[in-house]
Order: C-alpha cells, then structure tokens, then sequence
C-alpha cells in the first residue's frame, strides 16, 4: 500500500469525522440541565445569597401565548435582606431564557 492511499484515506476519515460532529452539533441544540440551573443561578444572584436549588432533568413542554417551549422545571432558594425565599422557575431548554420566575408563597 503506497503512502498516498494512507493519507487520502486518513483525510477522508477526518472529514467524515467532522461533518458528522457538525450536523449532530446543529441538531443537538438543547441545553443540559446543568448549564440551565447554572445560568438561573448566575441571574439569581442579584437577588441575594443562593441556599439551595433543584432542577428537572427532563425537558417538558410548555405552551405560553400560542408558542411551545422545550423548558427545564426548577427552583431555587435564596436568602433576601436576612430572609429566605423560595422561587420556582422555567427556562427554555435551547436559549437558556428564563421564561417564567415565581416567588412560592410563605
């Protein structure tokens, strides 16, 4: 087998490689849980101290002013002015938008 066949096969097998890793990369657009608590955490964070915080790990669907969303359900806790609150959340689970912030009653 000669040199140049080795290399020719290699670099088609790169280019594969990356086309593939692109179009799985385009279709995989959804963020993980993780990454969404995180960015829901960084924004808390002008509320006050965070104490604690949970997040679904299955994206559900929800459905405000005729648009569908792919969204994470979550909450956090966090302490304002010496008091601890409690605030349940949604963000989309592509954009990491928080779309819905509700302070649970006392």
């Amino acid at each position: 087998m000669s040199w140049k066949r080795f290399i020719a096969g290699v670099a088609v097998g790169v280019a594969a490689t990356w086309l593939a890793k692109e179009q799985l990369e385009k279709n995989d657009c959804n963020l993980s849980p993780e990454k969404a608590l995180k960015i829901v955490k960084r924004k808390m964070k002008d509320f006050g101290s965070i104490d604690g915080s949970w997040i679904h790990m299955m994206a559900e669907d929800f459905h405000n002013d005729n648009l569908s969303y792919s969204v994470y359900r979550g909450g956090v806790s966090c302490t304002i002015d010496g008091q601890l609150h409690a605030f349940e959340f949604l963000v989309d689970a592509t954009t990491g938008t928080i779309l819905k912030l509700k302070k649970q009653d006392d």
